[in-house]
């Protein structure tokens, strides 16, 4: 059932990843998931793009060189780290928006639209048992040094991917009783 996927998906981070690559047509599957996710006045504002091999490694000194520069006072080791997380990863999906251009629907709109498509994405990796994470580091406001991003269209966040050997921990959340109330 439906509600099993969603319960077991988790956030599987780059350190535990394994060294298993993910094939292009896998990948694709995860990006026709995302395809259909509701879009308000079918703006369909979510793009990506998807970052494998050179420019994966590429992204990663980019990112820690980027944080080397802008930090006042940058700490070696999350510059290590930053680097880690791009070399760990199989595949980078750069996650972006692109704004419409009529301004249709309101901006929420839209990157609320483009973060349901990360989720049928995160849905289908947990389906195919390939580890996800969203980040959305402040380092993102300078991707347009990095790639081109068309005018309205901003990147959001990165989705890390790859196998895993041990199982992410269970999830835990609150009762949603306690964050309802039925008006009748």
């Amino acid at each position: 059932m439906i509600i099993d996927l969603i319960k077991s998906r988790r956030a599987v981070f780059p350190a535990q990843y394994n060294d298993k690559p993910i094939d292009r047509k896998d990948i694709e599957k995860i990006l026709e998931a995302a395809r259909w996710a509701p879009t308000h006045r079918k703006t369909e504002p979510w793009r990506f793009k998807v970052l494998t091999g050179a420019s994966r490694e590429s992204l990663g000194y980019f990112l820690s060189a980027k944080y080397r520069e802008t930090e006042p006072r940058p700490k070696e080791i999350k510059a290590k780290k930053i680097l880690e997380k791009t070399q760990q990863s199989a595949v980078i999906i750069a996650i972006c928006m692109q704004r419409d251009p009529e301004e249709s629907v309101p901006e929420w709109e839209e990157i609320a639209a483009t973060a349901m498509a990360v989720q049928n994405m995160w849905l289908c990796c947990t389906s195919m048992r390939i580890g996800a994470y969203w980040s959305s580091p402040s380092l993102i406001r300078f991707m347009d040094e990095f790639f081109p991003l068309a005018e309205g269209e901003k990147c959001l966040g990165f989705f890390y991917m790859g196998y895993y050997d041990e199982e992410p921990e269970p999830g835990v959340r609150s009762p949603v009783e306690e964050k309802t109330v039925w008006l009748n």
